[in-house]
């Protein structure tokens, strides 16, 4: 896939992948797509990504109510 104009890999389980697809398919992107903003706007808010696996681990977890967020 390609982030920030960058072709890169992520690796994740399953899992995470499905439910990046579920919400992908709910905010009307592709899966792609949805990964490049959520990229996009942690580098906005924090002005680096470095573990972005993570990152989207903690999204997914967060989608799923699984953690509560931080106010």
């Amino acid at each position: 896939m390609r982030i920030a104009g960058h072709s890169t890999t992520v690796r994740l389980e399953e899992a995470f992948w499905q439910v990046l697809d579920e919400m992908a398919l709910r905010e009307g992107l592709s899966t792609s797509r949805l990964i490049s903003v959520l990229y996009e706007e942690a580098l906005e808010r924090h002005g680096v990504a470095p573990n972005f696996a993570s990152l989207l681990r903690t999204v997914c977890l967060l989608y799923r109510g699984m953690i509560p967020p931080e106010g």
